[in-house]
């Protein structure tokens, strides 16, 4: 089973920036297709973003078009989520996860079988 470790997270003030890195163990990790998800207290967990296995191709839910890029290096095992333009709305813990099967980013929780612990994300207004 894979491992997934999330640093990245903390505080910003509303407008600003953040990185999120997820290491991955084992020696698979180009093999997979990788998201982002999170989950608000109260809220359900959503998907934010999904990268295909050689990082052509990316998928981003609406909420955060345009202000999140997600990226992966696969010598390094690490898959990364570059937050912009912050607000008060993105505040949440964030997963990063690995799809079990597939070829295509899909936003499904169900279909990604290993997560991280979560790194706390909030803005602050």
């Amino acid at each position: 089973q894979v491992q997934l470790v999330e640093s990245g997270g903390g505080l910003v003030q509303a407008g600003g920036s953040l990185r999120l890195s997820c290491a991955a163990s084992g020696r698979t990790f180009s093999s997979y297709i990788m998201g982002w998800f999170r989950q608000a207290p109260g809220k359900e967990r959503e998907f934010v973003a999904g990268i295909s296995r050689g990082g052509g191709s990316t998928y981003y839910a609406d909420s955060v078009k345009g202000r999140f890029t997600i990226s992966r290096d696969n010598a390094k095992n690490t898959v990364y989520l570059q937050m912009n333009s912050l607000k008060p709305e993105d505040t949440a813990v964030y997963y990063c996860a690995r799809k079990r099967l597939g070829v295509r980013v899909t936003p499904n929780a169900y279909e990604y079988d290993s997560w991280g612990q979560g790194t706390q994300v909030t803005v602050s207004s």
